[in-house]
């Protein structure tokens, strides 16, 4: 009986040192949780630790990611060991991760992740091992987009009795959203009919009066953040849509009569100018330059004149008669505006030993008559 005893209290004894032990080993403080942030912000993962005295071993602190996509392995983005800091394990996320402390051996093993993407989404899960003391904790981070870009705009025509839509649309934002409209002049009470509606994107007026007219606002929230935009309702009595109609008809007819003449006076210019052009560069290439007639009398008056010298003063009567009515009358009709052609002077005795011979040339009418 005695033995038994003692036997179990050992066995007691022995569990509970094993339980001191295990506390007085490495273990993460942080809790786990879950982190929402804004797409572009900075989002602050936690992880903090204390070391038991027979914790002896090389430090080694390992952050892994398990992406929201079930189908990619687990990918280990920030890692230090033998004191050395290795941040370039995920091309994702190069550059955007960095351990919060200087001193890793003083229990915070903590990381920002800048500039938040959508792609970031995951499981962060940080391990701490310290021979023979081991510690991990997971936090669940969720990216949202804040809603931007919001426009408000009235759909449909503004006035008394129509039927209208007031609608607000952000260009971008996580889902859930909410929505919340105001009047912010005139009279800030709105109508009842549009009270259900005060909180979707759209509202829809019926039977629009003028009481409806004033500046209203739209709000647009999330679990990140809010926008809001503005809008101006002004509701006027019907237009006379025949005459606005007739109007516009008229317009677009003046403005394509305009441009009708603008275009033929162009043509019309262009025309103009090409026809001016082809005249003053017109040359005639395949008309043969005028004959000279000074040149054509000139030759036959030479090759005349130096047969004058071996004829005999009893045949000289009748030979230049002849000749004189052989030379075309064309050949010595000139142009008063054409110029002169000087004249050849031969002294006498030259004349004399050339062999010529003086004869007297009766003067002569233009039909060919002796005078």
């Amino acid at each position: 009986m005695n033995l038994r005893f003692l036997m179990s209290h050992r066995r007691r004894n022995s569990v509970r040192d094993k339980v001191i032990d295990f506390a007085r080993s490495l273990s993460i403080t942080t809790p786990e949780q879950m982190i929402e942030k804004a797409k572009g912000e900075t989002a602050y993962l936690p992880c903090k630790f204390t070391l038991g005295p027979e914790d002896q071993g090389p430090l080694d602190i390992e952050w892994l990611l398990s992406p929201a996509d079930n189908q990619k392995v687990d990918q280990v983005i920030i890692l230090y060991s033998g004191d050395k800091i290795y941040d370039d394990y995920y091309q994702d996320l190069k550059g955007r991760v960095h351990f919060t402390s200087t001193d890793l051996k003083s229990g915070d093993a903590s990381i920002n992740v800048t500039n938040l993407q959508l792609s970031d989404i995951g499981t962060y899960q940080c391990k701490v091992k310290k021979a023979p003391g081991v510690g991990n904790k997971k936090i669940q981070l969720t990216v949202l987009v804040k809603p931007s870009g919001t426009r408000c705009y009235i759909d449909g025509s503004e006035e008394i009795g129509s039927d209208f839509k007031l609608k607000c649309e952000p260009r971008e934002g996580s889902l859930p959203l909410r929505y919340e409209w105001q009047k912010l002049s005139n009279s800030q009470k709105l109508p009842t009919s549009w009270l259900p509606e005060m909180t979707s994107p759209v509202i829809s007026v019926k039977n629009a009066t003028t009481e409806y007219s004033g500046t209203y606002s739209c709000t647009v929230k999330n679990r990140v953040g809010s926008d809001q935009c503005l809008l101006r309702l002004d509701v006027v009595p019907p237009s006379n849509r025949a005459a606005t109609i007739a109007g516009a008809v008229i317009g677009i007819l003046l403005a394509l009569v305009l441009i009708g003449l603008i275009v033929f006076c162009c043509h019309k210019k262009r025309r103009e100018e090409k026809y001016e052009k082809e005249v003053h560069h017109d040359i005639r290439e395949d008309v043969p330059p005028p004959k000279s007639r000074t040149s054509t009398a000139r030759s036959y008056l030479g090759s005349n004149h130096s047969s004058l010298g071996s004829m005999s003063p009893s045949n000289m009567e009748g030979y230049s008669k002849a000749q004189y009515n052989q030379v075309p009358s064309e050949d010595f009709e000139r142009d008063p505006q054409s110029p002169t052609l000087p004249t050849a002077k031969v002294a006498a005795p030259n004349l004399s030993r050339m062999g010529a011979v003086p004869v007297m040339i009766p003067a002569q009418s233009k039909d060919g008559s002796i005078v």
